[in-house]
């Protein structure tokens, strides 16, 4: 199979490698050279699908070296694709460098879609997804940590992190104190593979059980965090007979844009209220 010379950036599994595109095989074949984090760990993927291409390692330690090579190479008729050691290159991997290097030399950058771990947790974490914020890692030192969380503890939207499981104890310490204990949240953890959990709950109800199960503590963790509402909240429940009504004729996307309208009360606060009314019908 023969493809035009441009930079392939594919998405591979984060777990189950049921969730390869046969397009990504495709793509990952017709390539002339793979670019990845980690040779070794993506080679064990390429050997499962019987992927035979050459690869090259891409890192942060290495890209400002490799960058103008694989432009160089592109432009000189070689189809190249970028993976990363699991899920969608870019989202908290390296590889910026690289797609914009691209565009600015005017090499073609074309996306091979699948698996997101932050889009993954999103989708089954039952909090609003109209809008969302994803954080990567916090850092990893408790001062900078909680300064983080006070800058971000008034966001009205849905904010997603990544966390390292030796760090996860802490951080949900540090999120209960400073966001509130009750403040809702869906742990996702191992997505996709043999132990996943998937979680709702609150924040303060989580660290006790990160506590108390060691095995909470490894792997790969997203934690969805729902957004502060709180002040929207203090006298919603006097704008449940216009919600009630609204819903008879409307959806509950649509009835919470038009409510916001008429008492000026922020949509997602109103979009909450109208899901917990609708479960009460």
């Amino acid at each position: 199979m023969s493809i035009p010379a441009c930079l392939y950036v594919i998405a591979t599994p984060i777990g189950n490698l049921d969730d390869m595109t046969p397009r990504a095989i495709n793509t990952l074949k017709a390539v002339d050279i793979i670019a990845c984090e980690d040779t070794r760990t993506s080679g064990k993927l390429l050997n499962h699908f019987n992927i035979d291409t050459k690869t090259w390692a891409y890192h942060e330690h290495n890209s400002e070296v490799q960058t103008p090579k694989i432009i160089e190479m592109i432009e000189n008729g070689h189809p190249i694709a970028l993976i990363s050691d699991a899920g969608t290159p870019l989202v908290s991997d390296p590889g910026f460098q690289l797609v914009q290097a691209a565009h600015q030399s005017g090499v073609t950058v074309i996306p091979v879609a699948g698996v997101s771990a932050v889009i993954a947790a999103l989708s089954v974490a039952g909090l609003p997804s109209d809008r969302f914020s994803f954080l990567g890692f916090l850092p990893a030192k408790t001062h900078g940590r909680q300064k983080q969380l006070e800058d971000l503890k008034s966001r009205l939207e849905t904010l997603i992190f990544y966390e390292a499981p030796h760090r996860i104890a802490a951080c949900l310490a540090d999120m209960s104190a400073i966001f509130g204990a009750d403040r809702p949240v869906t742990y996702c953890r191992e997505l996709t593979k043999t132990f996943e959990t998937v979680r709702k709950t609150t924040l303060g109800e989580l660290y006790d059980f990160v506590q108390s199960d060691p095995n909470q503590q490894k792997g790969e963790i997203v934690l969805v965090v729902g957004g502060n509402l709180q002040s929207d909240y203090d006298d919603l429940e006097q704008h449940d007979g216009l919600l009630l009504r609204l819903l008879e004729d409307l959806s509950v996307k649509k009835a919470a844009a038009l409510a916001s309208d008429i008492t000026g009360v922020k949509k997602n606060a109103l979009y909450q209220r109208l899901l917990t009314l609708q479960e009460q019908l």
